[in-house]
């Protein structure tokens, strides 16, 4: 009796050692093709961010927003070795959408499996896809068409679109504002954005990792550029654009990564 359970406590230690082996496999090798995410989150400084909350600028203005939405492209990827992987171009165009969950998230398929520690993206669509011309664009002028992130074809995309209401201190009744960023006259105003991950997003086929990006909209009129709306509620071109595309860029922060 004493044989058969010893047999069955070896059986059992056994499988578990054989589990965990198969599981760090799994874990270490490099090898094949998965997936990952990009997960955006809203914020509005400390706070989540609310559709319609009214919050406070450095201005003295209060505003409410009720449309947030933005262009991601032309991303890439970079391994804990340094090599990089650029997502196909064809692919690499997203619209960002706080009014629908579904399009919080981008989802990149084919990754080459790999460790990686870093991701660089586009806010907006670069004067090179633009300039392959409407026929170019594939489905995505369709799309962008579909959630108003165009202004016609000859002006191009918006690649970002903020919206909603203001008050302040020499704009007593509720006012409309709309900051939408683009091409203006010669400034193109597309920017890149350069991420590190606190942990590695562990891409293996069996494994699709989440990159939690948190997005601070504050930083759209309160960056490092404090901009005003009450004596310019709409601001869709001239040199601010660029003041408001330079804080845009300063807007995203990796909070964590989930390997499951």
């Amino acid at each position: 009796m004493k044989f058969q359970f010893y047999k069955k406590v070896l059986a059992i230690a056994c499988a578990i050692a054989l589990g965990s082996c198969s599981n760090d496999d799994v874990i270490n090798s490099t090898e094949g093709n998965g997936s990952l995410k990009l997960k955006f989150d809203h914020r509005y400084g400390e706070t989540d961010f609310i559709m319609g909350a009214t919050y406070a600028t450095s201005q003295g203005e209060a505003i409410k927003v009720d449309n947030i939405k933005y262009i991601v492209s032309n991303i890439v990827l970079t391994k804990d070795d340094g090599s990089t992987y650029t997502y196909p171009k064809s692919k690499s165009y997203f619209i960002i959408k706080e009014q629908s969950p579904v399009l919080f998230t981008v989802e990149l398929a084919d990754i080459p499996a790999g460790n990686y520690k870093s991701v660089k993206f586009g806010i907006g669509v670069d004067q090179e896809q633009f300039n392959l011309g409407a026929a170019g664009q594939g489905d995505f002028l369709a799309q962008a068409q579909a959630e108003g992130m165009m202004w016609s074809w000859s002006a191009g995309y918006k690649f970002l679109a903020f919206e909603g209401n203001f008050t302040s201190a020499t704009v007593a009744q509720s006012t409309l504002f709309k900051v939408h960023t683009g091409q203006t006259g010669t400034n193109y105003n597309y920017t890149e954005v350069s991420l590190n991950f606190p942990d590695k997003a562990l891409v293996r086929p069996t494994i699709t990792p989440q990159v939690h990006i948190m997005a601070d909209l504050s930083k759209i009129l309160d960056g490092a550029n404090k901009i005003g709306l009450s004596q310019q509620p709409n601001i869709m071109g001239g040199a601010i654009l660029a003041s408001i595309t330079a804080n845009v860029q300063s807007m995203f922060a990796v909070d964590h990564v989930h390997n499951d």
